[in-house]
């Protein structure tokens, strides 16, 4: 590991403790939210997030239809913005997920959503921030201070945020009992060994990343946390959105890195996984099993949402070992700066 990864190194390894420290943290605003949502639930749930935060959302879309039948759609904030144009949301959830809470534009849509009567709940790191004063509920995910660039914890802590929120929205015992063990998890996750997908990646130009389900949006976070940390194009999709055009892409000279599913989405994962490999292309799978080559050992399944938190959790430790393998400085990606302001 180079000096310059440690940082990063340092703050994805202590995600299990803000994700213990975010059980108290939000207690009572969850209680009150929730609360809040049975006398009047939504109708529909819209997100608004940017970044690292967006794939976050699209987990949250995933566990509200999911678990609770509501559609959820992702907010344009340059409507309101841009375009001065007042979105229908009376009665509805906005949902507005940030590190920093400072972006204007999730500031001013929050704003917008509540003013015209929406419910506005922000998931945030920063209570204090301007989006936690625009929304009528915080919640805190407790990551404490990111000096990295690239969010790795805060991820992880607005991942967890989401399970627990959904966990009590339901009331699915099953949930909250993984939110529990979580903790535990990740430190086991962050010390499972990668290092055979360090040969095919550190010489690609470019890949793509597949999830279905609860690890659509770790494919995602992957796929932008390639291109930020080690300069490696990426693109992430679903495994059925794969199959509708990319696969023409596939060759022997194009990795893909696939993060499976532990919950119903795996079906056909290990058909597909056998076609793309049939067609030539060099795939990596992160899933449980026998050491196979190829698969990328995991944590024995616990409960589908919570497994792939910790996938992603051991795919932010096999990243500190990939960027020193290209001669990429993880702590200062080129055109980045930890708080992105966008409006």
């Amino acid at each position: 590991m180079t000096q310059s990864g440690l940082g990063m190194a340092v703050e994805l390894r202590e995600a299990p403790a803000a994700v213990r420290r975010q059980m108290d943290s939000l207690a009572g605003p969850l209680a009150e939210l929730v609360a809040r949502l049975a006398r009047r639930p939504p109708d529909v749930v819209v997100t608004c997030a940017r970044g690292s935060s967006a794939h976050a959302a699209t987990f949250a879309k995933h566990l509200i239809e999911r678990h609770l039948g509501i559609p959820v759609a992702a907010a344009a904030p340059n409507i309101a913005t841009i375009y001065r144009q007042p979105l229908r949301l009376r009665g509805q959830l906005l949902l507005a997920i940030s590190q920093s809470g400072s972006s204007d534009d999730l500031v001013e849509a929050t704003s917008a959503a509540r003013t015209g009567g929406a419910l506005t709940v922000a998931i945030v790191n920063d209570p204090s921030s301007a989006l936690a004063s625009a929304s009528e509920f915080v919640l805190p995910i407790a990551a404490g201070p990111e000096l990295s660039v690239a969010a790795t914890k805060t991820f992880v802590a607005s991942l967890a945020a989401v399970l627990r929120l959904t966990a009590q929205w339901v009331g699915d015992s099953k949930m909250l009992k993984a939110s529990e063990r979580l903790p535990d998890r990740l430190d086991e996750a962050a010390q499972l060994d990668w290092s055979e997908a360090l040969g095919p990646l550190a010489k690609a130009t470019s890949l793509v990343a597949i999830g279905r389900g609860p690890t659509l949006a770790v494919a995602r976070e992957a796929a932008l946390k390639l291109k930020e940390t080690c300069a490696l194009h990426a693109e992430a999709f679903s495994s059925a959105e794969f199959r509708h055009g990319p696969i023409a892409l596939v060759s022997s000279a194009y990795p893909l890195l696939v993060f499976a599913p532990t919950d119903q989405a795996a079906f056909g994962f290990g058909d597909f996984v056998t076609d793309l490999r049939c067609k030539g292309a060099s795939v990596l799978v992160a899933e449980s099993g026998e050491k196979i080559p190829g698969r990328l050992p995991t944590l024995a399944p616990d409960q589908a949402e919570a497994d792939a938190i910790c996938l992603i959790q051991s795919f932010y430790a096999f990243l500190v070992g990939l960027a020193a393998q290209r001669g990429a400085d993880i702590e200062r990606p080129r055109h980045l700066q930890k708080v992105t302001r966008t409006r």
